[in-house]
């Protein structure tokens, strides 16, 4: 039985849901989601709360309910208060600004690296070695912080790079003479 899919998803105040078939569309103050959801998950909407149970008992069936339960409070959660990433800029000469459409940043290169900022996503860059990603889509802001993270990953022996706000970079010794 799955744990987290027992509990049912609470719709606060200004959020609207609806279910057609087997697709969930949640609308609120920051946009608009929508979710298809698999065969095996039934999902019904009554008295202000959004209940996920499964139509059998097979192992597919238990392993979507939870993952089903879950997708559902990140979308409500995403249109209420939105989520955020923070990435930082560790090395010499690391720096990063926003220009118009693009996310642009010398990481040691001989060019500077430009990312275009896609729609429903606002990215900060807060000083020169923060940036700051937010949306309302859960899925969206950390498939934009791993890209961003992987054009310059965090090294092991100096820690130069991009890398999460409290992420902890295992170091590695130098060489030894």
């Amino acid at each position: 039985m799955s744990r987290v899919g027992k509990h049912p998803v609470v719709l606060p105040q200004g959020v609207t849901a609806e279910v057609k078939g087997h697709d969930v569309a949640v609308k609120g103050k920051l946009g608009q989601l929508a979710l298809a959801v698999p065969p095996e998950v039934e999902v019904k909407i009554a008295e202000g709360k959004i209940t996920i149970t499964p139509v059998s008992a097979t192992k597919r069936a238990r392993m979507m309910w939870g993952t089903v339960r879950n997708s559902i409070s990140n979308m409500v959660k995403g249109v209420t208060e939105g989520f955020k990433k923070t990435l930082e800029i560790e090395g010499v000469g690391f720096r990063a600004a926003v220009q118009g459409k693009d996310l642009v940043m010398q990481l040691g290169f001989s060019h500077e690296v430009r990312y275009p900022i896609p729609d429903g996503i606002a990215i900060k860059a807060e000083k020169p070695t923060i940036i700051s990603i937010s949306g309302f889509d859960r899925q969206k802001v950390g498939q934009v912080a791993a890209e961003i993270r992987s054009l310059k990953k965090p090294e092991p022996y100096k820690g130069k790079g991009i890398k999460y706000a409290g992420e902890r970079i295992r170091r590695k010794e130098g060489k030894k003479k």
